[in-house]
């Protein structure tokens, strides 16, 4: 049998960073080589992800266990791909894919599938005696992605009065990846300062930004761009500024209910002034979700809009789902999207929908769940598909500083292999 067959599959229940059950799945193979992967979770989940298999059993962790995914592991799983060859990842997402036999993912759960389907991958790529992302894609040269540094929480994120989910800054002036982060990270510290100084609080939220109460959603933008400037950069110039609304979490009866900040309610055209003021008074470059995800119609209104102006980010909406993305391209449907792993289940299917998007012009953001674990496996996925941007939270937490903290080993491994992305994908951007 050859040293990549796989020969072990072994699940478990382990924590996620907000203390939720989350599976982890370890694959050894023939030669001993071994992967493991710990599958993220979503707080603001899209209504057509695949689905996370939960057990409901309110005397354990308030019914939020994943045994039956660890069973599913084990009993299904592993005796349908021990002794397939770990280099063939294609064949064995495929395989998993067929076991399930839904459009969802619901008979297995998608956070088993995913667990093992990433899991082959890191042991396949250890065997190779390969990084993870020269494993998943050999190249001349490699891009380091832009972060999308989250400093400021709101929405289903906080517990405060900020209905827009997150505040992030983009360091895309810098001139290496390892720039990046450190002008992002003083930035934050900058503003705890400026929190502090007004007596507000500097407690974190699920994904490490601070969650103060403010008087508005303005405000938080206002308190970021003092930050930038009291931390020595120019907004605009280094430092840019994206949102995700997450509109999904306030939207009803074809109204969007800012019930968390002034209490108003919005239609379609009200929502395009309030993000045409924002976009005119703030050096943002990136504006996610910010229509609700089965709102097709205001979306397609905001693409023509500020679509030639801004990124407009698809998360909900496309949910790292080849078919909704096909629809997205043929109605001119925002301009990128969000790629979240665990919305969709394998490696390979992610893959393929960032392919996709590449091929007819969409860019692309790897992301990471607010609940979160300490795998990296995000950050060398990023660079391995050119992705050129990557979101994994703010620079406190170390599930998220994990991220960012593989992305500084890779650069440095890389040398003149490779290059930070910098402004490449806002480029295109009149706004940019």
């Amino acid at each position: 049998m050859s040293t990549t067959a796989i020969a072990e599959v072994k699940a478990r229940e382990i924590l996620d960073s907000r203390g939720n059950p989350t599976i982890s799945t370890k694959i050894t193979l023939q030669s001993g080589a071994e992967g493991t992967s710990s599958v993220p979770s979503g707080a603001s989940t899209g209504a057509h992800e695949a689905l996370e298999l939960r057990d409901g059993n309110a005397t354990r962790y308030l019914g939020r266990g994943v045994l039956k995914a660890v069973s599913n592991v084990h009993e299904l799983i592993a005796p349908a791909i021990v002794g397939h060859d770990a280099c063939q990842q294609e064949d064995i997402d495929t395989r998993l894919i067929e076991l399930d036999g839904t459009p969802t993912k619901s008979n297995l759960g998608a956070n088993a599938i995913l667990s093992v389907s990433l899991a082959v991958a890191q042991a396949a790529s250890r065997e190779m005696r390969k990084p993870l992302y020269a494993y998943l894609s050999q190249q001349d040269t490699y891009l380091l992605p832009t972060p999308m540094v989250n400093i400021l929480n709101g929405g289903s994120h906080a517990d405060n009065n900020m209905d827009i989910q997150e505040f992030m800054v983009v360091p895309a002036g810098a001139a290496t990846f390892a720039d990046a982060i450190r002008a992002a990270a003083e930035v934050f510290h900058h503003l705890k300062k400026n929190l502090k100084t007004r007596g507000l609080n500097t407690a974190v939220g699920d994904e490490g930004g601070f969650a103060p109460n403010l008087g508005s959603n303005e405000e938080a933008l206002e308190l970021i761009m003092e930050s930038i400037q009291s931390a020595g950069y120019k907004p605009g110039k280094d430092i840019f500024l994206a949102l995700d609304v997450a509109a999904s979490e306030f939207y009803a009866e074809q109204r969007y209910f800012f019930k968390k900040s002034d209490g108003s309610k919005k239609d379609t055209a009200e929502m395009i002034a309030f993000y045409r003021h924002l976009v005119e008074s703030y050096p943002i470059v990136s504006i996610e979700d910010g229509f609700a995800e089965d709102d097709w119609h205001s979306w397609k209104t905001m693409t023509d809009s500020f679509g030639t102006k801004i990124q407009l980010v698809g998360d909900d909406i496309f949910v790292t789902n080849r078919d909704r993305l096909q629809r997205g391209i043929e109605e001119g449907i925002g301009n990128s999207i969000l790629i979240k792993l665990n919305q969709i289940g394998t490696l390979t299917e992610t893959i393929q929908t960032v392919q996709m998007a590449q091929k007819n012009g969409y860019t692309t953001v790897i992301s990471h769940r607010s609940g979160e674990t300490e795998d990296t496996f995000i950050a060398d996925l990023s660079v391995a598909l050119r992705a050129a941007q990557i979101k994994t939270g703010s620079l406190s937490r170390s599930e998220r500083v994990a991220k960012y903290n593989r992305l500084l080993e890779i650069e440095e491994d890389l040398g003149s292999q490779g290059r930070f992305a910098g402004m490449t994908m806002y480029a295109a951007f009149s706004a940019g």
